[in-house]
């Protein structure tokens, strides 16, 4: 039994076979400076050079070091140009020191070595026979623990130097690493570029970017902020995806209580990141595709919200860094809650809600469909499978209910004196609750126990009813999970024409609780967890009346979506035109955004003809959700309101690709009526005709072809876009699609589906890897089994081989239960089948009788 699997019967274990404790290792002594002196061969996708790493002996007596270091050919060991004896197993370097060590006596241990065509950790772009235009490009990728795979170290968060690299490229390129550059030394050939860190920092934080980038200056009081793009790219678009860095820089520098730490701050934007964006000290990379242009910035603050996500790193998880990967947390969830800090300076507190709100989001889905666990664990098989829902979503979502518990003041003093206390430091998770009690006086173990060290969060159910007689408020609380939260929560009522609501704030700790409040009139409305602050979910049993004023009138948008939802659930008429009126009038576009969504819940013509009137809304973002829930109900209707979007555009990518992907639903849904022909020739004209940002839009159409499941026309036209020549986002999107497709196919289709995803399974490039396993996760088939198996046993990248496991999980479950759909389809496939021979043959004999008559 897992040590947190408290709900086996509704939650899976996190806990995968091969999971074990974690600890880092024994530390012989302090490494004070690592030098990397590199000359990189492009062509060959090779490094040569040395490491020379700086340690101050912990204590007498060491006779060898042990140091991480993957597939790496070593030469030669040194320490003061004599040869140490050393044992190489491919995995760890073992070196047996001529002399042991003496106490704090400080030595530099020189190690040759070369890496040629790595699997992780240094990664090589070029231009190959089917993307010409890929860039040049180098760069690296260190977390967790992949620095071992492009030079030798101790890789673990828990050591800490300076550090610094030099390193020979081509004269074409630059070169882009960790602190202050001092030199650039030129030939006609190469240029070597000498980059120092003084500022110390984990193996894992180390980087190198090489390209021929185009260079934007920035610039933040005399800190030099930089932005590099590939060339193909404007500087107007650097600017539009990263040019709020400094303004972001002063806002952290501002709330953190510290000054940015680093003598610049550069945004390198790199071909075939495998990560959104990596935190690496004063030089962030980023991937390319977050680069926007006009039109994608209409409607996506995901590129603003990435980009204040990493710079808050430089402060939690640089500055401060963790001692060990159980405690990422710390750093994860400061940069998640940073994303809503910035939204909150930039664009107000209503906005910053909602954005929460979608974290919270996040966390509950994977908590509810993927596992369970504690944010603080030591047990995994490797680290990077913590870096999920949990530890950013959850953890930003502890962050704000810290805020919450000790209020604006007493909140940031306790960030303060964290940061100031751990700057250039190690830590865990009970540093920051002893940095809250010295600045704040406060305890707040208890909420660290619920929601730190158990997985889970509190489910309520809440009712209320009025007693006019005696003028009291009844409200019952309901807590329906199984494990009991015990928080303090403010319960206030509303009343209408009056601003202000009356809070009393009520300890929630039992399974079921009545509690009665004396009011002076009964109230209008009644708001659970007002300002809703705490991680959690609700079920509203209130009625109408009180829902409908709530979600007019209730200031608080998480309130308003709460009422919404209950609202929806009534499916009355009434309720729909309480839905329609908020819709229509409500100020704030996500309250807005989430009406459409529940009105489409509502199986009512009035609520299709409500819903419909939010195509005409100003926000594309409401527009995306109002054409998503026009799609639920597959009538013609909602082909003809939807397919002309597609035809005549949108000022959004995403609405337009949203617009693609339904038609094709739609058109799968109604075919008994209509053949498909014209919806598949609209799409199939889209892939044509609408190339555009990271190809957004022809996404949207393959999505919508896959959707088609009966068309050998749709199915052909996803298998060509998986061909290696077609731009990169859109055959990502095309093998995902055969997923789509491929569910609960016939016998034939699967088998092809298959063969197709069995091929692309084999390339290396980790997106790739990723989308086939979204595939494979949804074709009922044991032969997806067997090639996520097989891919799960070759990947090198651990959230892959995660992945791939959990795949083949749900692909096992998914057999038994959709055997009998497959079934009918397959039988289904052999009527049609039958039945054309049939019709081939009443020709055959109309076209004799014809003949002799």
């Amino acid at each position: 039994m897992s040590i947190w699997d408290v709900e086996k019967s509704k939650h899976k274990s996190f806990e995968m076979p091969g999971a074990k404790p974690h600890y880092n290792p024994d530390r012989p002594g302090q490494v004070e400076h690592i030098c990397l002196n590199l000359s990189l061969d492009i062509p060959k996708q090779s490094v040569e050079g040395t490491c020379e790493i700086t340690i101050k002996p912990v204590r007498n007596d060491i006779h060898e070091l042990i140091f991480d270091a993957v597939n790496l050919q070593i030469t030669a060991v040194t320490i003061q140009e004599i040869a140490q004896r050393f044992e190489y197993d491919g995995e760890f370097l073992k070196v047996y020191l001529a002399e042991p060590t003496i106490k704090e006596e400080r030595f530099k241990i020189a190690i040759a070595y070369g890496v040629i065509q790595p699997q992780r950790g240094i990664y090589f772009i070029q231009p190959t026979e089917f993307y010409p235009q890929k860039p040049t490009q180098v760069w690296t990728q260190g977390e967790d623990e992949d620095s071992r795979f492009w030079f030798p170290c101790f890789d673990y968060p828990g050591q800490l130097a300076t550090s610094e690299i030099i390193v020979k490229v081509p004269a074409e390129l630059t070169a882009i690493s960790n602190g202050k550059l001092l030199n650039v030394i030129s030939d006609s050939d190469h240029k070597i570029y000498h980059w120092y860190q003084q500022e110390i920092h984990p193996t894992y934080l180390m980087t190198l970017a090489v390209g021929d980038f185009l260079e934007v200056k920035d610039q933040w009081q005399d800190i030099e902020v930089n932005y590099y793009v590939d060339k193909s790219r404007t500087e107007q678009e650097a600017r539009l995806s990263m040019g709020k860095t400094p303004r972001m820089i002063e806002f952290f520098s501002e709330k953190y209580g510290y000054r940015y730490a680093y003598p610049k701050y550069a945004q390198v934007c790199v071909a075939d990141f495998i990560f959104g964006g990596m935190e690496n000290t004063s030089t962030t990379l980023l991937t390319d595709r977050c680069v926007l242009d006009e039109r994608a910035a209409l409607d996506n603050r995901t590129t603003e919200s990435l980009v204040a996500h990493e710079l808050a790193h430089q402060w939690f998880g640089d500055l401060v860094v963790i001692k060990h990967w159980s405690h990422a947390w710390i750093k994860e969830g400061a940069a998640t809650y940073a994303e809503v800090l910035w939204t909150e300076h930039e664009y107000g507190a209503i906005e910053a809600a909602y954005y929460r709100l979608g974290e919270a989001r996040n966390y509950f889905a994977e908590d509810a469909e993927r596992y369970r666990r504690p944010i603080v664990t030591h047990v995994y098989r490797e680290a990077i499978e913590l870096y999920d829902r949990h530890l950013y979503e959850k953890g930003g979502c502890v962050y704000h209910m810290l805020r919450t518990e000790l209020g604006e003041e007493l909140f940031w003093q306790s960030i303060h004196a964290f940061v100031q206390q751990n700057a250039h430091k190690t830590v865990e998770t009970i540093d920051l609750l002893r940095a809250i009690e010295q600045a704040s006086g406060k305890n707040l173990m208890p909420l660290f126990d619920q929601y730190v060290f158990r997985g889970g969060h509190p489910e309520y159910k809440i009712g209320y009813s009025w007693d006019s007689e005696n003028n009291l408020a009844k409200v019952t609380v309901s807590q329906t999970q199984d494990q009991l939260f015990d928080l303090r929560i403010p319960i206030a009522f509303g009343f209408e024409g009056e601003a202000e609501l009356k809070t009393f704030t009520i300890r929630i700790f039992e399974k079921e609780q009545a509690l009665y409040f004396p009011l002076s009139q009964k109230p209008s409305y009644i708001s659970f967890d007002h300002e809703n602050n705490y991680l959690k979910q609700v079920t509203l049993e209130y009625s109408l009346a009180e829902l409908k004023a709530g979600l007019e009138f209730n200031p608080d948008p998480l309130a308003k979506i709460q009422y919404a939802e209950a609202i929806a659930k009534k499916g009355s008429l009434e309720a729909v035109k309480a839905l329609e009126k908020a819709l229509l009038s409500e100020p704030f576009w996500g309250v807005r955004l989430e009406v459409a969504e529940v009105l489409a819940s509502i199986k009512l013509d009035q609520a299709f003809t409500a819903l419909a009137q939010g195509l005409g809304d100003e926000d594309a973002r409401v527009r995306k959700t109002v054409i998503a829930g026009l799609a639920k109900t597959k009538t013609q209707a909602s082909l003809d309101l939807i397919k002309p979007i597609l035809k005549h555009g949108d000022p959004s990518y995403n609405v337009e690709a949203t617009a693609a992907s339904c038609i094709g639903d739609l058109a799968q849904a109604l075919s008994n009526q209509r053949p498909p022909d014209g919806v598949i020739q609209l799409l199939q004209t889209t892939l044509t005709e609408k190339a555009g940002w990271n190809e957004v839009i022809r996404s949207g159409a393959i999505a919508g072809l896959a959707k088609i499941k009966d068309s050998d026309q749709a199915l052909e036209t996803i298998l060509l876009y998986t061909a290696p020549t077609t731009p990169q986002p859109l055959r990502l999107a095309a093998i995902r699609a055969l997923g789509t497709i491929g569910k609960s196919q016939t016998k034939p289709k699967t088998e092809q589906i298959l063969n197709r995803l069995e091929v692309i399974a084999r390339e290396s490039f980790f997106l790739t890897q990723v989308s086939v396993v979204i595939a494979l996760g949804q074709i009922d088939s044991s032969g997806a089994i067997r090639i996520l198996q097989a891919l799960s046993n070759q990947t090198p990248d651990g959230r892959v081989k995660r992945m791939a496991d959990e795949a083949v999980t749900k692909v096992q479950a998914a057999i038994g239960s959709d055997a009998s759909i497959k079934q009918l389809r397959e039988e289904l496939e052999e009527l049609k089948k039958n039945n054309q021979e049939l019709k081939s043959r009443l020709e055959a004999i109309e076209a004799k009788s014809n003949l002799f008559s």
